[in-house]
């Protein structure tokens, strides 16, 4: 529940503006956990920072705290709202502006500046994704206590030009790495070594690879925020830990980018990284590196900030060192030359974990520092990433294919005479080629062999935010019928870069820092097609359709109910092992004590023959 300040004070006939009333007291960490965020040998679990939360949400008009969901061990996921009290009255405005922009439909640029200067910039903050990166959600509770407690000049103005949603992306993670380190009394005896299971129920560490497929709980609960309710235009996401030698990678990140990206998105990157190294900088904090500093690159989807790219978010990471434990910064040498990628270099030193909350806390206020002052810009730039991406899938458009690039280079290469304007063009319309087009999107027929994977898959691009549309009734399309039920995406959206990722291959260009040499690999997946990986069958449509469509407006629909055929005589079952759910109904079975086989030769009854390797029970 939001308060809100009801008196007026007057003195001297002027009114003072709400947000320089300064806030009634505030909980310090310290009066309610008896440390303080970052002392050494302390870890602060979720159900301390979640009191802690709903303490400081009855203490501040400044912040409400919100449940997204429930995580997979069954505790309360929680966001907590900051801004100003002013920006709280009108948060569901603020909200619908960002929504609006992002979605960049039925907007005239006219409409869309008038948003921009109206509206907040939404920028989401989280920690603790990975638990055993125990600087995370530290960080996050020190955050919310600043911003609800400070009443500096830069923490009023990000208030009132900023609506933050700090949210705790692990909760049961927290609570397990936090007790397992917290068990011994003896400070000095405590250790993160041993935590005797995953800190994520079912996925442990790789719940940063869900956020295309949202398989898990948590995921659910941020895509659902992320995607459905505030499209923010920023995103940062805490990781560990930073590179030998120095204290935290931030970006930019090095090559390759993603070519299904908005240019917007690249750019960004580069704008807000240089913002967050001279935030550090002048405040005479070195360590920081950057780009060819870390392995980490702007090619791959399926993490939290990935994703958010993917859907014109400036989604950004880092990785920092630090520990509960205290730790030292070793020496390396050629992280003591000063270069464009680490200006700023660090000596070797012992390491304590407020250090590195301290450090969390910079880069989090120059991102909020920067949203501030660029408000306006942020939102008409998602607002222009949106509509460039309808453009492009209302007209001919072809991705980069580095390749075909090569193949044509080699070919170049052979040819005779001096490149010319016509030769040019030639070399161009190769590479422009009809059939190589993007498509203008991809229709999903119900007619095929595994259903209830189609609709997880359905259900995966709409809780990501991805529109998807019904047939209501049977319709044909470049000469193909596809009968009613059937899906049909279309790429004219504001999120086509991830329409296109979630069908189309990865290219993944060939990169050889020394000629012969060893390739330097991707940080992390080259590929992964979503639509490949789960086997749904699709036509790419290369012209634009129309046919009778209807929206899903749901993000878990249902599949077809299913049918058992029971004839007289009837003495087993038999389902198809090209359903994916045909494993799951054996698995159930057999924890029932069912007998199940599979048929080692095929059957045929009546007019269906089931091939060898069919279940039966």
């Amino acid at each position: 529940m939001v308060r809100m300040v009801r008196t007026v004070l007057v003195l001297a006939a002027f009114a003072v503006p709400l947000h320089m009333v300064a806030q009634g007291a505030i909980t310090s960490p310290r009066t309610e956990f008896g440390s303080n965020f970052g002392d050494d040998y302390f870890l602060a679990n979720y159900q301390q920072i979640a009191a802690y939360w709903a303490r400081l949400d009855r203490e501040s008009d400044r912040m409400v705290v919100q449940e997204i969901g429930r995580t997979a061990e069954g505790r309360p996921h929680l966001m907590a709202v900051v801004t100003s009290p002013e920006n709280h009255r009108r948060l569901e405005r603020y909200r619908d502006i960002s929504r609006r922009l992002a979605l960049a439909e039925g907007l005239t640029d006219q409409q869309a500046e008038e948003l921009a200067r109206e509206g907040k910039a939404v920028v989401w903050i989280d920690g603790g994704l990975h638990a055993s990166e125990t600087l995370g959600a530290q960080q996050l509770g020190e955050m919310v206590y600043q911003m609800v407690s400070r009443d500096d000049p830069e923490t009023r103005r990000i208030l009132d030009e900023v609506i933050i949603l700090f949210v705790h992306a692990n909760p049961d993670g927290n609570d397990i790495v936090a007790d397992w380190y917290m068990r011994r009394s003896d400070p000095k005896q405590r250790t993160l070594s041993g935590i005797p299971r995953l800190y994520q129920k079912y996925i442990g560490h790789d719940n940063n690879r869900d956020f295309f497929a949202s398989t898990q709980a948590e995921t659910e609960n941020i895509n659902r925020v992320l995607y459905h309710q505030w499209s923010p235009q920023i995103l940062y996401n805490h990781h560990q830990s930073g590179p030998a030698g120095t204290v935290v990678w931030s970006p930019p990140l090095r090559d390759p980018y993603n070519y299904n990206l908005d240019p917007g998105i690249v750019l960004g990157f580069q704008a807000l990284g240089a913002a967050m190294h001279q935030r550090l900088a002048t405040e005479n904090k070195p360590g920081a590196t950057m780009r060819s500093g870390g392995p980490y690159d702007g090619w791959w989807n399926g993490g939290i900030r990935n994703t958010a790219a993917f859907h014109n978010t400036i989604a950004m990471l880092t990785e920092m060192i630090g520990s509960p434990t205290p730790s030292r910064i070793p020496l390396v040498m050629q992280r003591q030359l000063p270069s464009a990628d680490l200006a700023y270099p660090i000596a070797p030193q012992e390491w304590h974990f407020r250090q590195s909350v301290d450090y969390s806390v910079s880069l989090n206020r120059a991102v909020l520092d920067y949203a501030a002052r660029m408000r306006e810009n942020l939102l008409l730039n998602i607002y222009r990433m949106g509509r460039r991406s309808i453009e492009r899938g209302s007209t001919d458009t072809w991705t980069p294919n580095p390749k075909r690039q090569a193949a044509l280079t080699a070919k170049m290469a052979t040819a005779q005479g001096a490149s010319d304007g016509g030769r040019d063009l030639t070399n161009w319309n190769e590479l422009r080629k009809p059939e190589l087009r993007d498509p203008r999107g991809y229709v999903i027929p119900l007619n095929q062999p595994d259903v209830p994977t189609v609709t997880t898959f359905i259900n995966a691009l709409r809780e990501t935010g991805i529109a998807v549309q019904r047939a209501t009734r049977a319709f044909e399309v470049q000469g193909k019928s596809y009968p009613a039920g059937s899906y049909v995406v279309l790429t004219a959206q504001a999120f086509r870069p991830h329409v296109i990722d979630m069908f189309e291959p990865q290219v993944h260009p060939d990169v050889f820092p020394i000629p012969g040499g060893p390739p330097t690999p991707p940080y992390d997946n080259a590929g992964w097609t979503l639509a490949f990986q789960m086997g749904v069958q699709f036509d790419r449509i290369l012209e634009g359709f129309t046919g009778p469509f209807e929206p899903i407006t749901d993000w878990n629909i249902a599949p077809p109910a299913g049918t058992v055929t029971s004839p007289p005589g009837t003495t087993g079952y038999v389902t198809s092992r090209r359903v994916n759910n045909a494993f799951m109904a054996m698995n159930r079975l057999l924890k029932a004590g069912e007998q199940v086989t599979l048929m080692r030769a095929p059957l045929t009854s009546g007019s269906t023959t089931w091939p060898a390797g069919t279940i039966h029970v």
